[in-house]
């Protein structure tokens, strides 16, 4: 009897306990879980063109001036006659500098760029000349060059290509210059205003240092200059000699060194 009094109160006690060890793995799924997070990956910064820039340029150029004679010493000429044409050529070297704004991917600018220039060139007068090949040449010396422009790009990140157009202005010297001795018989000289175009790509290949290498054509026109007498062949010094229509379009490529502040670095993530 004893016996079965004890087995009795064990299978009392187990019975009481199981609610409880069946409970236990309920509990522990709702106690709270310590959560895990990565931290986040960065990417790399992404270059920003945006803030003021400036720096220097060098390349070179070539001019095409095509003349036209329309007064000959106080003779008008209708229509003008041709006289030929002669291409200048030669180097440049100055500066530039400007501001960019950069929204996405878009790069917006305004410039401004100028040149010391020495383009040169001549062609025998086509009108002038004598007999046995004696005559005049006809000189251009082109010796500066300034672009005002607006500009538009797309970025690849440390890489911009872009195109931009606006005004320019030129100062050049034009001479006829005689042939068997080398003396100047007459010369003018004028600014020119005009347009351009162009396009280039830019390398960043530090924070704040890029390279551009930049391609811009100049529409420049024509205007008719007047040219005054150096005294030659007995006549008078600084007299008005000649009038001549004169084309002028301009080719130039130059390589640019810029380099930029007051513009953010956004690191993306």
């Amino acid at each position: 009897m004893k016996k079965f009094l004890q087995g009795m109160l064990g299978l009392a006690a187990l019975g009481m306990a199981a609610p409880a060890l069946m409970a236990a793995p309920a509990l522990a799924a709702d106690l709270p879980v310590n959560p895990y997070s990565k931290a986040p990956v960065m990417i790399p910064a992404w270059y920003d063109w945006s803030g003021f820039y400036g720096g220097l340029n060098a390349g070179g150029g070539s001019a095409t001036n095509c003349w036209y004679l329309t007064n000959n010493a106080s003779v008008l000429l209708s229509p003008p006659v041709g006289e030929g044409c002669n291409t200048a050529t030669g180097a440049l070297a100055g500066g530039q500098a400007g501001y960019r704004w950069q929204v996405s991917s878009w790069v917006f600018g305004v410039e401004g760029q100028g040149d010391w220039a020495d383009l040169t060139g001549a062609n025998k007068n086509d009108f002038l000349n004598g007999p046995g090949g004696a005559g005049v040449n006809d000189k251009t010396r082109l010796d500066a060059i300034g672009l005002f422009t607006g500009n538009i790009g797309y970025a690849w990140d440390k890489v911009l290509f872009y195109i931009k157009g606006g005004g320019a202005v030129t100062s050049t010297r034009y001479a006829t210059a005689d042939i068997a001795s080398g003396l100047t018989i007459d010369q003018g000289n004028e600014i020119r205003w005009g347009g351009t175009a162009g396009a280039g790509v830019e390398f960043s290949f530090a924070p704040d240092w890029s390279i551009a290498f930049e391609y811009d054509h100049l529409f420049m026109g024509t205007k008719t200059i007047s040219s005054y007498s150096d005294g030659l062949f007995n006549l008078p010094i600084n007299n008005f000699s000649a009038g001549n229509r004169i084309n002028q379009d301009i080719d130039i490529g130059t390589v640019s060194i810029n380099y930029r502040w007051g513009g953010p670095v956004i690191a993306k993530y």
